[in-house]
């Protein structure tokens, strides 16, 4: 991200944070107990996506949006 010119300061990084620990999560997770592969523990019928997962993912982007609108407005860094 440091090498893209828009991509280079605060806001994107915590951002990008946020969403790269949800992925990192969401991975284990989802590769462990909700797909059927080599190494899971998923056995039988595939477990459904919970509701608040979405939820969840609404909540981020819409802080996300909010926060940098905020930022614009107060010309922060």
């Amino acid at each position: 991200m440091r090498l893209i010119p828009k991509l280079n300061g605060l806001f994107a990084y915590n951002v990008d944070t946020i969403f790269g620990l949800a992925s990192v999560i969401m991975t284990y997770y989802g590769v462990n107990y909700y797909l059927s592969g080599l190494h899971s523990y998923a056995t039988g019928d595939p477990v459904p996506i919970p509701d608040w997962v979405y939820i969840v993912v609404g909540f981020i982007v819409m802080t996300s949006v909010i926060a940098y609108f905020k930022k614009k407005k107060y010309n922060i860094s």
